[in-house]
């Protein structure tokens, strides 16, 4: 950790956390004109949002600055690959890391490790099927859109709570915080595919206090203290296409995305640092 990474990361362990996040998403949820327009301006300003590819441009049609951070893109500005066999992009945003989980550890960032059992919430027969499978995780930027799809069409198994931290996850604080993504409070959802389970977490992060998905709504807040699950059966497990909508972040954070050993294979050019969007090919399902 160099100076300014610990300038950064160390006040974060005695910030209340779930506090200020809570706090922040009464702001962003504030329906007030004045201020909930001046919120958007100077997002847009400071972090270059392009709001032509918004369904909705004109900021006076959002009713809070969370209802723009949320907000729809104008149909066909993100077109699906059709490649055969694709694997596609589940958000817009940058690459943090994408590789193997070797021996059931997945990288975060120099020398920092955190394990697949940890970052599914504990569960060792959760996470034994991607025991020597491929990650990836996919930061996303206050300037992109903050809807979450389907990288390939599965059936929803299972979704899991965790609680935790609610660090930042900036490059500084990723590359202090030991087991960042296994620290911070996430939601997992667990699928069946035609490649066997995939595993999407959303995870949280300051300022960050609302995780929702289609089939549930808002799973996060409230925050907990222990994990909670949902097993979902034949009779109520919903099965979405590959590009469709699953989930957004009332903010901003990250996405992980787990498959099995041998199952999936990253594009050559989808490595740490690639910015992507939601849609492109980044992959393709092996066999």
């Amino acid at each position: 950790m160099n100076f300014k990474e610990a300038l950064t990361t160390l006040p974060q362990y005695v910030l209340p956390h779930h506090a200020l996040s809570s706090l922040m998403s009464k702001l962003t949820h504030c329906e007030n004109k004045t201020w909930k327009n001046l919120f958007i301006k100077q997002i847009i300003k400071h972090y270059g949002v392009n709001m032509d590819e918004a369904r909705e441009p004109d900021i006076n049609a959002y009713k809070s600055f969370n209802h723009f951070f949320t907000r729809e893109l104008k149909p066909g500005v993100r077109p699906l690959s059709s490649e055969r066999n694709a694997i596609v992009c589940p958000a817009d945003g940058a690459v943090s890391q994408a590789g193997d989980i070797t021996d059931g550890q997945i990288f975060q960032a120099k020398g920092k490790s955190f394990t697949a059992t940890d970052l599914l919430g504990g569960d060792a027969d959760r996470a034994e099927p991607f025991n020597n499978g491929i990650f990836t995780t996919i930061y996303l930027s206050p300037k992109d859109y903050h809807r979450l799809h389907m990288p390939l069409t599965g059936t929803l198994r299972e979704m899991v709570h965790i609680p935790g931290r609610l660090f930042s996850v900036n490059g500084a604080t990723v590359n202090s915080v030991p087991g960042l993504f296994a620290r911070n409070e996430r939601v997992a959802a667990i699928f069946d595919t035609e490649v066997g389970p995939m595993a999407l977490v959303l995870v949280g992060a300051i300022f960050v206090s609302s995780v929702e998905t289609v089939w549930h709504g808002v799973v996060t807040p409230p925050s907990i203290t222990t994990v909670q699950n949902w097993q979902y059966g034949d009779d109520d497990a919903p099965t979405l296409k590959i590009g469709e909508e699953m989930g957004r972040f009332n903010m901003g954070s990250t996405i992980i995305v787990l498959f099995g050993k041998d199952k999936a294979e990253w594009d050559a050019e989808f490595k740490a640092g690639k910015e992507v969007k939601l849609g492109e090919l980044i992959g393709r399902v092996v066999g």
